[in-house]
C-alpha cells in the first residue's frame, strides 16, 4: 500500500510537471498565432471567445495527456496483464475476464463518446458565448445601464448558464451510468472468475492460493478501467477545444509577412513616402483611401487634418502594417513597406493610436512598456511633455499607482496624456500620433499640441488631429479629403467642424 501511494505521487509529480511545461509552450504558440491577427483580424472573434480559446481551450490540452492518454494506457496495461495472468492459471477464467474487461474498457467508453460528441461541441460554444456576454456585462456596464439593456443582457447570461447547466447534467448522467455499468461488470467478472476457480479447485486442478489470486485479480483489474468513462467524455471536450484552436491557427493574418523580409533601417529619423495609396477594409466596399500621396521628409513634422471618417486612422494603420494596402506604395527609409516584416515596421513607425490601451498596472509599468530601459529621468521628461507629471506626483502612490483596466480610474484627459507620454517615451524613428488631444479642453489641447510639436523638433512625425489651434510649430499641414491628401488651405485651418475646437466656436 505504501509503495502504491509513493508511485502514484511520483506519477502525479512527473506527469503534471511535464504537462504544465508543454501547455505553457503551447499557450505561447497560440498567442503568437493571435498577434498577427490584431487588430484588423480580431473583430472576427468576440473578445470573450478569444479569451476562452487562449485560456480554457489551451488548458484542455493538458487533459489530453493527464485525463485521457495516461488513464487509457494504464487501463490497457493492467487489463492485458490481468487477463494474461488469469489465462495462464485458468484459461476459461481468462477468457471470461478478457471479454468483460473488453466490454468495460472499449464498448462502454465508446458509448460515452457517441453520446457526448454533440453535447461537447455545444457546451464549448455555449461557454464561449457566456464569456463574451460576461465581457459585455463588465466592460459595457455603463452603456448597458444608460440604454436600459442591462436586464436583457442579464437574461442572455442566465439563459446561456442554464443551457450549460443542462448539458453538464446530461454529461454527468451519462458518465454515472457508464461508471455504474463498469461496477456491474466488475462484480460479474469477480463472481464468474471466482466460481470457475472454485470448480477447478474442487476438481483438484487449482491450488487454494491460486484461487485467491484469481479472485483478487478479477476484482482489482477493473479499478484501472473505472476512469475510462470520464476519460471518454473529456476526450470529446478536448477534441472540441482542439477544433476551436485549429480555427484560430487557420485564420489568415490580414497582413502577411514576406518569406524573406527586407530589414528596415534603424537610424533615426527616417523619411516616409506614400504614393497613390489605396486601402479597402472590406472587399467590394468603397476604398477608405484612394490615391493618397504624402511625403514625410526625415526630421519634419507633418500635421494631417480632416473630417471624421475621412481615413486618417486608416492611413496610420497602413503605416504600422495593421491593414494591407491593395495599390500604391509606402517607402520607409527607401524600403517598400510590404517587403518588410510587421514587427520591423512597428519598431520603425509607432506611437499613439486612437484605441491605445491602458493596462491594469502601475503608471510606471504602463510607460515602461514603450521603453523598458527608460530611467526615472526619462519617465519624468515624457510625463512633463505630455503635461501629466504634476498629476502623477500629486497621487499618494505616485508612479506606483495602479490604474484600472484601460484607465478606468483616470479621467479621459488624463488617459490621453498618459498614452501621449508613452508614445513620446518610445522615441521611434517615425512617430505617429492619432488624435493625441482627444478629450482635452480646447485651451489645454492647443497647449499640448504646441508642446508636442516643440518636443518632436528634428524627428519624423505625423500628427493626426481635429484641432486647428496650436499648430503653428508644424513644418507642414495637409488635409485628407475624400481619400486623398492635399496641402491644407486657409479655409481648412479656419473650419473646425469636428472635436472640442468646434464646440468652442
Amino acid at each position: 500500500a505504501l509503495g502504491r501511494g509513493a508511485l502514484r505521487y511520483v506519477d502525479r509529480l512527473l506527469g503534471h510537471d511535464g504537462v504544465l511545461h508543454a501547455v505553457a509552450g503551447f499557450r505561447a504558440r497560440v498567442f503568437e498565432a493571435l498577434v498577427p491577427l490584431a487588430p484588423a483580424g480580431t473583430p472576427a472573434f468576440r473578445s470573450g471567445d478569444l479569451l476562452t480559446r487562449l485560456v480554457d481551450d489551451v488548458d484542455a490540452a493538458q487533459d489530453l495527456l493527464l485525463r485521457v492518454m495516461i488513464p487509457a494506457t494504464a487501463a490497457f496495461v493492467v487489463a492485458a496483464a490481468a487477463t494474461g495472468t488469469v489465462a495462464v492459471l485458468l484459461p476459461g477464467a481468462g477468457v471470461l475476464l478478457g471479454l468483460l474487461l473488453a466490454v468495460a474498457g472499449i464498448l462502454v467508453p465508446a458509448a460515452v463518446l457517441v453520446l457526448s460528441r454533440r453535447a461537447g461541441h455545444i457546451e464549448k460554444t455555449a461557454r464561449a458565448e457566456l464569456a463574451a456576454v460576461t465581457v459585455d456585462l463588465t466592460q459595457g456596464a455603463a452603456d448597458l445601464a444608460a440604454y436600459g439593456a442591462r436586464g436583457r443582457t442579464h437574461d442572455r447570461a442566465r439563459a446561456v448558464t442554464a443551457r450549460i447547466a443542462e448539458l453538464e447534467r446530461r454529461k454527468a448522467l451519462t458518465t454515472s451510468l457508464a461508471q455504474a455499468l463498469v461496477l456491474v461488470l466488475q462484480g460479474t467478472a469477480t463472481v464468474g472468475v471466482t466460481w470457475l476457480a472454485l470448480r477447478a479447485h474442487a476438481a483438484g486442478d487449482l491450488p487454494a492460493v491460486q484461487l485467491t489470486v484469481l479472485a483478487v485479480l478479477a476484482l482489482v483489474s477493473f479499478e484501472a478501467l473505472a476512469p475510462l468513462p470520464a476519460a471518454a467524455r473529456r476526450f470529446v471536450e478536448v477534441r472540441a477545444s482542439a477544433r476551436r484552436l485549429a480555427d484560430l491557427f487557420d485564420t489568415p493574418a490580414p497582413v502577411a509577412d514576406p518569406q524573406t523580409p527586407d530589414p528596415l533601417p534603424t537610424d533615426a529619423p527616417l523619411d516616409v513616402t506614400i504614393t497613390d495609396l489605396r486601402v479597402r477594409h472590406v472587399q467590394d466596399n468603397p476604398p477608405a483611401l484612394d490615391g493618397a500621396s504624402l511625403r514625410l521628409p526625415a526630421g519634419r513634422r507633418v500635421v494631417l487634418i480632416g473630417a471624421s471618417g475621412s481615413g486618417k486612422s486608416t492611413l496610420i494603420a497602413a503605416l504600422m502594417r495593421f491593414v494591407p494596402y491593395e495599390a500604391g506604395s509606402i517607402r520607409v527609409g527607401g524600403r517598400e513597406l510590404h517587403d518588410c516584416s510587421g514587427a520591423d515596421a512597428r519598431r520603425a513607425i509607432t506611437g499613439m493610436t486612437q484605441d491605445a490601451h491602458v493596462f491594469h498596472a502601475t503608471i510606471r509599468a504602463n510607460l515602461l512598456l514603450a521603453s523598458p530601459g527608460a530611467t526615472d529621468a526619462d519617465l519624468r521628461e515624457a510625463a512633463r511633455r505630455a503635461r501629466i507629471l504634476d498629476w502623477i506626483e500629486s497621487l499618494p502612490e505616485g508612479w506606483e499607482t495602479v490604474l484600472g483596466g484601460d484607465g478606468a480610474t483616470m479621467s479621459g484627459g488624463q488617459r490621453r496624456r498618459l498614452l501621449l507620454a508613452r508614445a513620446l517615451l518610445a522615441d521611434p524613428p517615425v512617430l505617429v500620433l492619432d488624435e493625441p488631444t482627444e478629450g482635452l479642453d480646447p485651451d489645454t489641447a492647443a497647449e499640448v499640441l504646441a508642446d508636442i510639436l516643440d518636443a518632436t523638433r528634428g524627428r519624423t512625425t505625423l500628427l493626426v488631429t481635429h484641432e486647428r489651434a496650436g499648430l503653428a510649430g508644424a513644418d507642414e499641414i495637409v488635409t485628407l479629403d475624400r481619400g486623398r491628401i492635399r496641402p491644407a488651405t486657409p479655409e481648412d485651418l479656419d473650419s473646425a467642424t469636428d472635436g472640442p475646437a468646434a464646440m468652442a466656436l
